[in-house]
């Protein structure tokens, strides 16, 4: 068998995997960033909202969930927002007239909301930062537990036994 070919076709197979599921991915109007702000104009519409390390402004129509980690949330005048707001680590603010048919929940953040926005859902706030290393931290050290204790159980398994000497 040819070895050389191994590491073209586990290539050739993950371009083919990928393109596939940009294939089937909903064409649209989903918005995913990674550092970089979203705005979602007037005029615009866009369907899930994501963004990491970024904020999001809406100014127009989201048909799903805007969901942002470690930046904050602003639905202006006469946005609207069809599923649900969920912000860890900053904050959300809700300007007059603005509508949100879900949910509102921040993690580690304040919710602040004109008296006159709409909100179909429930408000949920967890303030404080012990929520975030909650949901965030207390898993990584886990994992990193559990990593270290592969380590030593690895070590301590190959390690060479040595001969008692009297």
């Amino acid at each position: 068998m040819n070895y050389r070919l191994r590491p073209i076709a586990i290539v050739a197979f993950f371009v083919l995997f990928l393109s596939s599921v940009a294939a089937l991915a909903d064409g649209g109007h989903d918005r995913t960033q990674f550092g970089s702000d979203i705005n979602i104009g007037p005029n615009d519409e866009a369907g899930d909202v994501t963004c990491f390390f970024c904020s999001v402004r809406v100014h127009g129509h989201t048909n799903g969930d805007v969901t942002v980690f470690f930046g904050s949330i602003v639905v202006e005048d006469q946005a609207e927002v069809s599923g649900d707001v969920t912000d860890f680590g900053s904050g959300i603010r809700l300007s007059r007239e603005a509508k949100v048919d879900g949910d509102v929940t921040t993690f580690g953040g304040q919710v602040r909301h004109d008296s006159a926005a709409s909100i179909g859902g429930e408000i949920t706030t967890f303030s404080g930062s012990i929520w975030l290393f909650l949901i965030f931290g207390l898993p990584l050290v886990v994992f990193g537990a559990f990593i270290a204790l592969i380590v030593w159980g690895v070590r301590k398994l190959t390690r060479p036994s040595l001969p008692v000497t009297a």
